[in-house]
């Protein structure tokens, strides 16, 4: 059970860094579903950072940067030019898919899987304090940093969001942009460094699947898990506990996945699992949007 949750914890890292950063996209008001997309770019930039210098510090640093570039080329597009939000996000998924699998056959000469000696993971981190206590040194010791970086950025998130000037800013943004115009907030600016910000979050968890879980980049390395953190960040209303509740669900079935191969079962019909549990993630929302609405009193009747 240990191991589960531990390997939960793993797994659920990508999707909760990438959908805190959906966190902040909504809460400025960007709609977006390119998180896919920025995740791969992420992930293969951070795979080509580590090859070129041999540090996997460097590594993060170029995914941050990809992160960056591709929400600041989304904030762009969709606000300067005012392209369609929903046409530029399936323009920056499918640029990732063609661009990286070209950049691989270009760069490492194979067009399938880049693995080489060279590409260094992220070190994992062993918390002394933790060795004392076998439930804490099974489930959180023994992680990368962007494990621990990924559940700190959760409490952070909602300080910021609802404790501070900036996070107040930010939501006025979001959800009363001329109201938020005529007090003085820049509304173009507030969501052009919130896209940047999140696009940087996305990067990383690119950059923990191909770092973090393993130490190479494979084509479309991604499998879904972007959309997942935008389901997340639906389910969750955009609050960044219950988009960080949702992460883990499909972090655990994720794990479960893995665990049930070993069961001899139909290999497609394992792979449905997430998928599935995105599924019931989604009705669940729905049937929850449904009920107070149910029990809502009639006007008319209530005036009769």
């Amino acid at each position: 059970m240990l191991e589960i949750l531990a390997g939960m914890l793993r797994t659920a890292a990508p999707i909760l860094l990438a959908a805190m950063g959906g966190v902040v996209f909504e809460k400025a008001g960007v709609f977006t579903i390119a998180h896919e997309g920025i995740m791969l770019f992420g992930a293969f930039f951070g795979v080509l950072g580590v090859y070129l210098t041999a540090s996997p510090l460097m590594g993060v640093a170029f995914a941050l940067t990809a992160g960056a570039v591709c929400g600041l080329l989304y904030i762009w597009l969709t606000e300067r030019l005012s392209a369609n939000a929903t046409i530029v996000s399936i323009g920056i998924n499918t640029l990732a898919i063609g661009a990286t699998t070209y950049m691989m056959k270009m760069i490492f000469g194979d067009a399938g899987t880049v693995g080489n000696p060279r590409i260094i993971g992220l070190p994992r981190i062993s918390i002394p304090l933790f060795d004392r206590v076998p439930f804490l040194d099974k489930v959180l010791n023994n992680h990368t940093a962007l494990v621990y970086v990924s559940l700190l950025l959760v409490a952070a998130l909602h300080f910021l969001l609802f404790h501070t000037h900036l996070g107040i800013s930010l939501r006025a943004v979001g959800e009363k942009p001329e109201a938020a115009a005529a007090a003085g907030i820049p509304v173009y600016r507030y969501r052009l460094a919130a896209s940047v910000f999140a696009g940087m979050l996305c990067g990383l968890a690119g950059v923990h699947l191909s770092l973090g879980y393993v130490k190479m980049f494979t084509e479309n390395i991604t499998a879904g898990r972007g959309f997942f953190a935008y389901t997340a960040v639906v389910f969750g209303h955009a609050n960044p506990f219950a988009a960080a509740l949702a992460s883990f669900v499909f972090g655990l079935a994720e794990v479960v996945t893995f665990r049930v191969q070993n069961l001899n079962l139909p290999g497609p019909l394992v792979l449905t699992i997430p998928y599935l549990v995105t599924l019931a993630v989604l009705i669940l929302r729905n049937l929850r949007l449904k009920k107070p609405a149910a029990h809502k009193p009639n006007p008319a009747a209530t005036n009769n």
